[in-house]
């Protein structure tokens, strides 16, 4: 496995540069204790309100099978029906607790509606694409980290105590603290991961696109040169709404190694050879092009999210 992209702190708050693997600059802020703890929070009261509310609706359909049941005079039947009951409400609990997590962050916006609410997300430290084995791995620590040590507390509670709810207790601390113990605020979820959380911008992509269309165009001085490159709904189709962020930043930049080096990822993903040496020009075409595509998908119901990702 080749060492992760290099990474740099600027100033000494939370802002980070990140160098992606196509060697993109890409200017990051890492999430504050505060919004993570926050995001957590409101994650686990969800999680709970949605077990509260399938436990409710289980136990009303599981007292009309009672009924049923004792008016049966105790059928096989009835009681085989209230067993499978019980089964699907302990799946749903085991779902709620961990399926919760990994399906939000391994969606396109990797977040979980305490993170959106919260404006944080979930990225891979290396700059590539958030993997299904690195959003399993910091799901997983969670137990350990947090769950257990909980458990653990409150059975040594009931039992009056002692060593044992010291070193639960002491567990549970170590972990909890972990973030303050490192400038990127990571857990140990992340770290064995290779996640970090990020700040994500509230603004509504429309939003987004529209004031960076402006600044891109404020910045290149010379928007009829978008006109000398064209490009086919196939070439635009390679890449999606986190792609679109990152050229808009790289322009706004303006910065001729960085042009260059994204001018050759793009023709050589889309397989140009165009635009050599006139790389401002060919990547605002590119950029007010995939815009107005991504755009049109958005008023038909679609969107794409990334490079990896299908419209839907």
């Amino acid at each position: 496995m080749s060492a992760p992209p290099a990474r740099r702190q600027r100033g000494t708050g939370r802002e980070r540069v990140l160098v992606t693997p196509e060697g993109i600059e890409l200017p990051i802020t890492i999430a504050s204790k505060g919004a993570r703890a926050g995001a957590l929070f409101m994650d686990l009261a969800f999680v709970t309100l949605a077990q509260i509310a399938t436990t409710i609706a289980l136990a009303s359909i599981a007292f009309g099978g009672l009924s049923k049941f004792f008016e049966a005079g105790g059928n096989s039947e009835s009681l085989g029906a209230l067993e499978f009951l019980f089964v699907i409400w302990i799946i749903a609990m085991f779902l709620f607790r961990n399926a919760w997590f990994l399906f939000f962050e391994l969606g396109p916006r990797g977040a979980t509606p305490g993170k959106r609410l919260a404006g944080i997300r979930v990225a891979a430290r290396d700059g590539g694409r958030l993997s299904v084995e690195m959003v399993i791995a910091r799901n997983l620590l969670r137990d350990i980290e947090l769950f257990l040590p909980i458990v653990f507390i409150a059975s040594a509670s009931e039992e009056g105590g002692g060593a044992a709810g010291l070193a639960a207790a002491a567990w549970f601390l170590v972990f909890a603290l972990f973030p303050f113990w490192n400038k990127d605020r990571l857990r140990a979820g992340d770290i064995v991961a290779g996640s970090w959380v990020v700040e994500q911008p509230r603004r509504k992509l429309e939003a987004a696109m529209s004031t960076a269309q402006a600044q891109v165009q404020a910045n290149s001085g010379a928007t009829e040169a978008h006109h000398a490159y064209r490009f086919t709904d196939e070439e635009l189709d390679v890449y999606g709404e986190y792609e679109l962020q990152t050229l808009e930043r790289v322009l706004r930049e303006d910065r001729r190694e960085s042009l260059e080096k994204v001018r050759e990822t793009i023709a050589a993903k889309i397989a140009r050879s165009d635009g050599q040496g006139d790389e401002r020009a060919f990547l605002d075409a590119y950029y007010n092009q995939l815009r107005a595509r991504l755009e049109t998908g958005m008023r038909m119901g679609t969107r794409k999210a990334d490079k990896f990702s299908g419209k839907g």
